[in-house]
């Protein structure tokens, strides 16, 4: 039978012969994923249900990052739940605030998702990891609690939809703008509970920043898993995260090697839809309020003043995305009024940020830096929009109140024209400045 790469991966996670669309299924989980606002919640009915140990205490990640460090005392208990439990359980992967970073970020980097692998996670994000060619995918608290006592999830099969992409990326188009476009195509609900499964020669020429950012934002078009077939690119990311891992992870790493030939969908196997699009004609894109999929160039924005500039989040806080934006940057101010806010998503990436001298960049330019977290993205803290403010960020969602006041006004767009943006004070394309 011709399965996707999606269809692969869930199957081998059971003890089934075979599986169908639509079917529900027990799956055996190679990570489980809480932050400080959706864990606390699974913690709290696991302990309810009377259970005292979890299934594996090296398989559970739990990362504070959404209200860190704590904002208010209700995000302290927050954070101080996640740390009670991983001291009680023993839980290996727990990262503390100076050892943490943005939960999708933070994973890869610290090769604890590997092609192939199974991973769910407390929030809708999670899709994230897709890009490494594993199935990952956003649960609810009530799920993430049953798999902290045997490891296993419920889910139903999903339909895949395969976008195909060909041509050549113009100067400044990346990731971001080709799934702004993508969602702009199909909409918020276009890939509603389907696996999107990126592919064609622009993908496989695609670093792995870029394709996290399109994996990260799948569930913006309302898929399951944004699922990229994972190359020699992927590998070699791969064992640069594995490094100080070598001996423990040596033989799996050697096995993968060959496995990533056969971890990819089969000829004939069956999708939903396919679209194909000729990209080489794309200029970077812009998301509109207050939905991803109002999308326009942003050649076709110069009208839109800012009150502030977002570059970070799980989306675009890589440090590729970092170089990019400081390339813009560098000798050059952000516009009297423009509040420039910079939060790398890992404190790794903050460090060689450093040694490379682009936070000098950023700081020359009159930015701010923040410790990783998802604060302004969620309009949680560090840069609350107020009433009649607009923003264009490299975060993944504008929805109203995205960012603070529902009067607000929220763009997103790739580091290139948020840079660009910050120094004219008005949404700009990068070959202006």
């Amino acid at each position: 039978m011709a399965y996707t790469i999606a269809e692969k991966i869930l199957l081998a996670h059971t003890d089934k012969q075979d599986i169908k669309l639509g079917e529900f299924i027990e799956a055996r989980v190679d990570a489980a994923l809480g932050n400080d606002i959706t864990a606390p919640v699974a913690i709290e009915e696991f302990k309810k249900a009377g259970f005292k140990q979890v299934f594996d205490k090296t398989k559970i990640v739990l990362v504070p990052d959404h209200f860190a460090p704590a904002k208010d005392l209700r995000s302290a208990n927050q954070c101080k739940a996640l740390a009670n439990f991983a001291k009680e359980q023993g839980i290996v992967n727990y990262f503390e605030v100076g050892r943490m970073g943005i939960e999708h970020a933070l994973l890869p980097e610290k090769g604890l998702v590997l092609p192939g692998d199974l991973v769910i996670g407390a929030d809708s994000h999670t899709c994230t990891y897709g890009a490494l060619g594993c199935y990952s995918t956003g649960v609810g608290s009530t799920d993430l609690a049953r798999s902290f006592v045997d490891g296993k999830v419920w889910l139903k099969v999903p339909g895949t939809i395969k976008f195909i992409f060909r041509g050549k990326l113009n100067k400044w188009v990346g990731g971001k703008d080709l799934i702004l476009f993508t969602i702009g195509k199909i909409g918020v609900d276009g890939a509603l509970y389907k696996v999107m499964e990126f592919s064609g020669p622009v993908i496989r020429k695609l670093g792995m920043d870029d394709r996290f950012t399109m994996s990260n934002m799948a569930i913006e078009a309302g898929g399951r898993a944004g699922i990229i077939e994972p190359d020699g690119i992927t590998f070699d990311y791969v064992k640069r995260a594995h490094s100080q891992k070598v001996i423990a992870h040596s033989k799996r790493l050697r096995a993968m090697s060959h496995e990533l030939r056969a971890l990819k969908s089969d000829p004939d196997a069956s999708y939903e839809k396919i679209y194909e699009w000729d990209v080489t004609a794309l200029e970077p894109q812009v998301a509109c309020p207050h939905l991803p999929s109002n999308v326009k160039p942003a050649s076709e924005l110069r009208d839109i003043r800012l009150d502030q500039v977002v570059i970070g989040s799980c989306t675009n806080g890589r440090l590729s995305d970092l170089r990019i934006a400081a390339r813009i940057l560098k000798g050059k101010k952000a516009a009297p009024g423009v509040k420039l806010i910079v939060f790398p998503a890992t404190q790794k990436i903050y460090l060689q940020a450093v040694k490379e001298g682009l936070v000098e960049i950023f700081v020359k330019a009159g930015g701010v830096f923040s410790t990783p977290t998802c604060g302004p993205c969620l309009g949680g803290h560090m840069g609350i929009l107020a009433e009649g403010e607009t923003c264009i960020a490299t975060t993944n969602r504008n929805f109203i109140g995205r960012m603070g006041s529902p009067k607000s006004f929220i763009y997103l767009s790739n580091p290139a024209v948020a840079a660009a943006s910050a120094i004219t004070g008005r949404i700009t394309h990068p070959e202006e400045i």
